[in-house]
């Protein structure tokens, strides 16, 4: 392993183990995203070249800049950096516990629960943004639930999980298609818009709850990473090293499902991040498994840049960026079903 000892400085009681490769790329995919994030600043109708974003993001602007900038495209990018992230860590979690590339809260169908609870919302109570936000939080909970429990056998094993979840997506998928023809033309149109996942829109009021979430979410994702490692190995393997591997499971399903069930909430179901992101910096790492920190940093970087190309590919017209994930994400999925066989 390529490792980095940082010596401790409070009597030996911590120590600090860095993977040089895995920093190094964690950098840089950081310096990629902050890169397309001043692009994505400066695009738009209202061109404003990068030397007068970093000028307006340091205070140091034209108030004609600044309010372009800042009030008007700043809060777009750091929830697509949020959510990207979100949603990668999400799929590392799901991926590490199914031992499955496939193994993503796309695929077992966490994100077409909270889609579920968010059309109830909108078709029954003409919800506005914070309860169909509640909805789709409500939703993606209570489909995780089921899929844990359906596909709970003295345990539950990742191949068991991803074949119940997927068709508990299907049942869902069959339901949401049901409450859409039922709907009426104007609800049934904004529940397609919001069901195709989009950042359009997007201002300082609806980061402030997602960055509040996620410092939460966060921290413990990072507590239980090693627990991960440990679950990985079997069972058996875990339990001989002190770990109760059911509570700890549990605790990584509820976790992942919140991640996913924020981004659902805040942004509409966007596709093919959870499912991608980890696998891509797995490859660039080079290590045997899926890493928390990388894959968030992949996934706010692979956000960033589905989002501009739904601004400008089209430009005037913006699409949702969950058109433009779905599409790559298609041929994403072709590639590693195709990779998959090749190995058995």
């Amino acid at each position: 392993m390529r490792v980095l000892r940082v010596p401790d400085t409070r009597g030996g009681r911590l120590s600090l183990r860095l993977d040089t490769r895995a920093t190094a790329i964690c950098l840089l995919l950081l310096a990629a995203t902050a890169a397309l994030g001043i692009l994505t600043l400066g695009s738009g109708q209202y061109t404003v070249p990068p030397g007068d974003v970093i000028r307006a993001l340091l205070g140091d602007a034209t108030p004609k800049v600044h309010m372009v900038v800042v009030e008007w495209r700043l809060p777009r990018v750091l929830l697509a950096v949020l959510c990207g992230a979100a949603l990668a860590v999400s799929g590392a979690i799901f991926q590490s516990l199914t031992r499955n590339p496939l193994g993503s809260p796309d695929v077992i169908g966490f994100n077409t629960g909270a889609y579920t609870g968010a059309l109830a919302v909108i078709m029954l109570a003409n919800g506005g943004y914070y309860q169909v936000a509640a909805g789709a939080l409500a939703g993606g909970i209570a489909t995780a639930a089921l899929v844990y429990v359906l596909a709970y056998r003295q345990g539950v094993q990742g191949f068991r999980l991803i074949i119940v979840g997927i068709g508990i997506s299907a049942l869902l998928a069959s339901l949401n298609t049901w409450m859409t023809i039922k709907a009426d033309l104007e609800t049934a149109m904004a529940a397609a818009v919001w069901g195709a996942g989009s950042l359009n829109g997007r201002s300082w009021e609806q980061l402030g709850p997602v960055a509040l979430v996620l410092a939460v979410l966060l921290p413990v994702v990072l507590l239980l990473a090693g627990r991960m490692r440990m679950l990985e190995m079997g069972d058996d393997t875990a339990r001989s090293l002190g770990l109760r591997t059911e509570p700890n499971r549990l605790a990584l399903v509820v976790t992942g499902v919140a991640l996913t069930a924020l981004v659902t909430a805040a942004a509409g179901p966007i596709s093919f991040i959870a499912l991608a992101a980890p696998q891509l910096a797995r490859r660039l790492v080079r290590s045997p498994g899926v890493s928390v920190l990388p894959s968030a940093a992949m996934g706010a970087a692979l956000l960033v840049a589905a989002d501009w190309v739904a601004q400008r590919a089209f430009a005037p017209t913006q699409l949702p960026v969950g058109v433009v994930t779905v599409s790559i994400g298609g041929a994403y999925l072709i590639w590693l079903l195709l990779g998959e066989a090749r190995r058995q």
